[in-house]
């Protein structure tokens, strides 16, 4: 991730809070023949290890569940809202014409050693977690427990877990921080009009920046 300072974003609540809010993350590993990319959601227990540990699972039939190793180098890359910022956004467009287009962002990097389990007694608890978090504000949350025994032990025979404790977050809220007040407000209300639920979300970042 490119350190642009004016976008870093590295209070730890904040980062957090996004990993949190954006909880399918890219999984990035290396492998004898590349790299190796798998979409998943993790699971954040905040509170193990300085910057939090994350947990997950992946199919057997994976070919990166197959390829991690124990104590291998992982990146989980958690995005947030992303939205084309166009040059007419800008009042300065009108008055000298000096504006190109960009794009605002904001996204988080998790990096760590990965620890992978199979024994169900560690895997069982980490879907319930995973269940409960996603399944909490619904009116009748569906549990794991709900699910008949013999096809939950098949379904736990089927999965990886994995557990990476986070040596290092780095996170990027880039929301036109480099350009004057005049030029933000102009890009955060052609966000917030915007057709794209998504570009909405990031210009009601911009009301209320970490």
């Amino acid at each position: 991730m490119y350190p642009n300072p004016a976008f870093r974003l590295d209070d730890l609540p904040s980062l957090h809070q996004h990993l949190q809010a954006h909880a399918l993350a890219l999984l990035v590993s290396q492998s004898a023949t590349g790299p190796l990319v798998s979409h998943l959601p993790l699971w954040l227990d905040p509170s193990e290890g300085p910057y939090g540990t994350l947990y997950g699972h992946l199919a057997r039939s994976n070919p990166q569940a197959r390829a991690l190793v124990e104590d291998a180098g992982v990146l989980a890359v958690f995005q947030g809202p992303q939205a084309y910022v166009s040059p007419a956004f800008y009042p300065g467009k009108a008055e000298h014409g000096r504006v190109v287009p960009t794009w605002n962002y904001q996204a988080v990097h998790a990096r760590g050693t990965v620890e992978v389990f199979d024994d169900p007694e560690r895997l069982l608890p980490l879907l319930e977690r995973l269940t409960d978090q996603h399944e909490a504000g619904r009116a009748q949350p569906w549990q794991v427990a709900d699910a008949p025994a013999d096809y939950l032990q098949g379904m736990l025979r089927a999965i990886r877990g994995l557990r990476l404790p986070i040596d290092s977050l780095q996170g990027i809220a880039k929301l036109s921080q480099n350009r004057n007040a005049a030029d933000r407000e102009g890009v955060r209300q052609g966000l917030a009009t915007s057709a794209d639920p998504t570009a909405r979300a990031l210009g009601e970042l911009m009301s209320h920046p970490s």
